[in-house]
């Protein structure tokens, strides 16, 4: 199920949203401008590596760009490839605005680093020697779809289910949709190694129950969870 769309208004304009996306694919587009060596040791330089985090490893000289800690951040605007942003900047896109409007643009910004922070922790505390680079906003963004579950599982998200060559478009419930997504990523969590290269699942899981948790402390006190109509 790919989603596309969602049927929740917002009240105010999501700018922060816009900006993340724009951050990202601007990231992205630098990242094309690198020759190879070059692309290797930006996400070296600015990817999420546990190893040096954790310190059992170092990086060379010239390749201590930011702070170690910094890259919890830093890791989040680079993206492994096009079908990898897109993915993410579409999940960002249909979810993200209404998470922002349910808190207000600062908060988001807060929520959506923590979110990211937690999501990069749960992917290196299992593996803590792994010298492989963490890059993605796939962490945070999973703690924004873990936050619209509590916010609004009853809203109606358009997704596409391709069927061979045809795309059939079908409108579910969000609980459905992102409690399919979450039980796939933690089916697949459990059947891979953190260690190894590959999608970070774990991550996936860590933001989007860091998501569920943060959501009731971040959002408004007029805005209730659990909003919409069960029909």
């Amino acid at each position: 199920m790919i989603p596309v769309a969602d049927d929740n208004p917002t009240r105010i304009l999501p700018f922060i949203t816009w900006l993340i996306l724009a951050a990202c694919v601007g990231a992205f587009f630098w990242q094309l401008g690198l020759d190879p060596r070059a692309h290797s040791m930006a996400v070296h330089s600015l990817g999420f590596i546990p190893a040096v985090f954790f310190g059992q490893a170092t990086l060379p000289p010239s390749l201590e760009v930011v702070p170690v800690w910094a890259t919890l951040v830093t890791s989040m605007f680079l993206h492994g490839g096009w079908m990898h942003l897109i993915s993410n900047m579409l999940y960002l896109w249909v979810f993200a605005n209404n998470v922002e409007d349910a808190m207000g643009h600062w908060r988001f910004v807060v929520f959506y680093l923590l979110c990211g922070i937690v999501a990069a922790l749960a992917h290196g505390l299992p593996a803590p020697d792994s010298q492989i680079p963490m890059i993605g906003a796939s962490g945070a963004i999973s703690g924004v779809l873990g936050a619209y579950l509590l916010l609004h599982p009853f809203s109606r998200i358009t997704v596409i289910i391709p069927l061979g060559f045809i795309i059939y478009p079908v409108r579910l419930p969000a609980g459905i949709v992102l409690m399919v997504w979450f039980v796939f990523q933690l089916i697949s969590s459990a059947t891979v190694d953190p260690g190894e290269p590959g999608v970070a699942f774990l991550a996936h899981v860590g933001g989007f129950v860091a998501g569920v948790l943060l959501i009731p402390f971040f959002k408004f006190r007029r805005v209730r969870l659990f909003q919409g109509k069960t029909i």
